[in-house]
């Protein structure tokens, strides 16, 4: 059973959420519920061939008019520059914004530790 992509995403601030992997066909939920941006924090296959890879969700973001950043980063480790990347996407891409990884944990945690710097 598929769970609607509304029930995927956590707030964490008042124009940003985070979420679990996202599937292509999500990005068209996203742009009707309001959302103008993703960033997508998984590198790709990191859990195999059926991830869906960077630029299908990428293709998919663009043609739901959702503007779209890929920025892979580890679970354990994100580098100070992949910390300034992420601040610079967050000042620099429209709102409201979703940011995506595994879990949605990894992408939290880089949201703080951009907003931190």
């Amino acid at each position: 059973m598929m769970v609607p992509t509304r029930q995927l995403l956590r707030s964490i601030a008042a124009d940003v959420c985070v979420a679990p992997q996202l599937e292509p066909h999500a990005m068209a939920d996203l742009a009707a519920l309001g959302f103008k941006s993703v960033v997508n924090n998984r590198p790709d296959f990191e859990e195999g061939p059926q991830q869906p890879t960077s630029e299908q969700m990428r293709a998919a973001a663009e043609a739901a008019g959702l503007a779209y950043a890929w920025l892979p980063v580890q679970p354990a480790y994100q580098s100070p520059e992949q910390i300034a990347r992420m601040a610079e996407l967050l000042e620099s891409l429209p709102r409201p914004l979703v940011a995506f990884c595994r879990s949605g944990t990894r992408s939290g945690k880089l949201y703080q530790a951009a907003i931190a710097r």
